[in-house]
């Protein structure tokens, strides 16, 4: 059967050629297509982390939902000791946040004041390659401020200008001082550029009277695909039924359902292009095997059963698909891994769509060898299904019958 395959596919030359190039081409475009869609989100997501979130954030249960002073951590070094041993975990570092009002010259504007440690921010997040103007924070820069673009453009200021700010201290007492600018950020966020500004936590601490407290602890992995094994580990460490640990897929809900609605919908469109596809290749078929009437009507009367012409079939369009794919992948792959390396950059994208979240005008693919081997699946799939109703076409007739049709 698969001789008399092969010898069919150099006799039809037409079909076979056109039944190849809609492989190849179906081929191409889902692999390259779901590398970038795979890329894109990847992107989305490293670059979200990248600005401040962590990969895991440990909470007080009520911190997140209702808020205030009495939900802060009060024993930030009994977790971090425990943080300590865990050996999945590159870094972490406690974080101190508050809201206040801070206050220019001439302008006012509601900020959200982090207190972090700068040298392992430098780790942990892209504050520090951020930096536009100025310089960053260090243990002991004292009352300097680093703050966002456009929260500079807000107040009107320049680096060495002094800030003004007042908020409420972890005590809940009231807390004022003057801050000096002493950098600029731009993470490319225009939310969080233009509501966020950072002081060591060394200063800030004495001002907000929360030496050993942390609104959360923020964590960074070896491995991000170990996340949840090294979420249920963290969870057993603390063993506290008032404490959260939270990953990127809870912190960033809103981005993780917006990617996976992005993907839905990416999947319907190249679905739509796939069955496209599928009805060519099938109709194409069912148009040559109409003409092959009589042939598989003698070949039924020298003794072939059904299944034989299915395996005749099968063959067929096995060697075809596999010589088109043969031929994508390659191509595909090559297409995959350069622009892994070397990401598209459309000029001007992540500021058209900066209240979105995109902060980068790269747009990377994904070169994933597991994805490709399942898309080269689906296509294999469809085209062994398009052979489905020319069988069934052939087989309704009878042999004698066959043989004498026109």
């Amino acid at each position: 059967m698969f001789n008399l395959a092969l010898k069919n596919i150099i006799f039809y030359k037409g079909r076979s050629i056109t039944t190849a190039v809609l492989t190849f081409v179906s081929a191409m475009l889902f692999v390259v297509f779901v590398s970038w869609q795979d890329g894109s989100h990847n992107s989305m997501l490293e670059n979200s982390l990248k600005i401040y979130t962590g990969a895991i954030e440990i909470y007080h249960k009520d911190y997140r939902d209702i808020g205030g002073n009495e939900y802060l951590i009060q024993d930030a070094k009994n977790i971090t000791d425990k943080l300590s041993k865990i050996e999945a975990i590159e870094i972490f570092s406690t974080r101190y946040e508050t809201y206040g009002l801070l206050s220019s010259k001439e302008y006012s504007a509601a900020s959200m004041i982090g207190g972090v440690e700068p040298s392992k921010e430098i780790v942990l997040s892209s504050l520090y390659s951020a930096l536009r103007e100025g310089e960053f924070l260090s243990e002991n820069s004292g009352n300097c401020l680093y703050m966002g673009t456009e929260l500079v453009k807000k107040l009107r200021l320049h680096v060495g200008d002094e800030v003004s700010f007042i908020g409420g201290a972890s005590d809940d007492s009231f807390a004022a001082d003057i801050f000096k600018l002493c950098g600029v950020f731009k993470t490319g966020s225009f939310e969080f550029d233009g509501s966020s500004s950072f002081i060591a936590r060394s200063y800030f601490d004495k001002l907000m009277y929360a030496q050993n407290k942390a609104s959360y602890i923020t964590i960074k992995l070896k491995n991000l695909d170990d996340i949840d094994a090294v979420n249920s580990e963290i969870l057993n460490v603390l063993n506290d039924e008032n404490l959260e640990s939270l990953t990127w897929k809870t912190l960033m809900k809103t981005m993780v359902e917006a990617m996976e609605v992005d993907s839905v919908f990416g999947y319907i469109s190249l679905s739509l292009f796939l069955v496209v596809i599928f009805f060519v290749i099938m109709i194409y078929g069912f148009v040559n095997v109409s003409s092959r009437i009589k042939e598989f009507g003698v070949l039924r009367c020298i003794g072939l059963s059904k299944s034989n012409i299915f395996l005749l079939l099968f063959y067929e369009i096995l060697i075809l698909s596999s010589v088109a794919i043969i031929l994508a992948v390659p191509i595909a792959g090559y297409i995959c891994y350069y622009f892994e390396l070397n990401p598209v950059v459309i000029e001007g994208i992540a500021e058209m769509y900066k209240d979105y979240g995109i902060v980068s005008d790269e747009i990377p693919f994904d070169f994933n060898m597991f994805t490709i081997s399942w898309n080269i699946g689906v296509i294999y799939i469809l085209n062994f299904l398009s052979i489905l109703y020319p069988y069934m076409y052939i087989n309704s007739f009878e042999p004698i019958e066959a043989t004498r049709h026109v």
